[in-house]
């Protein structure tokens, strides 16, 4: 479990690709000072396990599916990443639940700047889309962010100039593809709320028992 709040912005060293699998090489410093094999690390929202690591960085292998679902299959050596580790239970919780399983592959449409900050629409299937809520959280590339408003096709955020400097969406420009991750709460909801075939009609929960019962 992470909380969207980047540690540090570190470096792909190298990439190993198979067939229909990658084992990534990457470059860090903060993340390094109690990391473990078999830690968890967010890659730019990627939860990823650390398979060996040495003084200057981590190694992780990356599954076809999350290739398939991910963008990073878009990384070469030399790209920079966010990087957070799993989320401490003895700190602060700055940012929101994030579990590092990504929804789906958005597309950055405009970039704008409005004095200090700048604004990001991204475009974003329907299905992922569905989850996203004015003033909601979402997370792009890692990064929890509040969600400034929804369209039929795109969201909008707007990002103060520390998180632009701090993480690597201050290098993103319209055209690039993004990781995406909904408030997994609204999932969670969505499916209690939703009637199983296996169950009878008058069982489960539904907005009229949540009604009849005070909520």
């Amino acid at each position: 479990m992470f909380t969207g709040i980047v540690e540090e912005v570190g470096t792909v060293r190298a990439i190993q690709r198979g067939p229909r699998s990658a084992a990534l090489s990457i470059g860090a410093a903060c993340i390094l000072s109690d990391l473990r094999i078999g830690d968890s690390v967010a890659v730019n929202g990627v939860c990823l396990t650390a398979t060996s690591w040495d003084s200057g960085g981590f190694t992780a292998d990356v599954m076809h599916e999350t290739l398939r679902r991910s963008a990073l299959g878009e990384l070469a050596p030399g790209s920079p990443v966010n990087l957070e580790r799993a989320m401490a239970a003895n700190g602060r919780f700055g940012g929101h639940i994030v579990s590092g399983h990504i929804d789906g592959v958005g597309l950055i449409a405009a970039l704008r700047r409005d004095d200090n900050a700048l604004w990001y629409t991204v475009q974003a299937p329907p299905a992922l889309l569905r989850y996203v809520v004015e003033k909601g959280s979402v997370t792009i590339d890692g990064v929890s962010l509040t969600v400034a408003r929804v369209e039929t096709d795109r969201f909008s955020v707007s990002l103060i100039p520390h998180t632009a400097a701090v993480t690597i969406l201050g290098r993103k420009r319209p055209g690039d593809k993004v990781n995406l991750e909904a408030d997994i709460i609204g999932k969670y909801v969505e499916k209690l709320l939703a009637p199983r075939e296996e169950e009878p009609a008058n069982r489960g929960i539904t907005l009229d028992f949540l009604t009849q019962n005070g909520f």
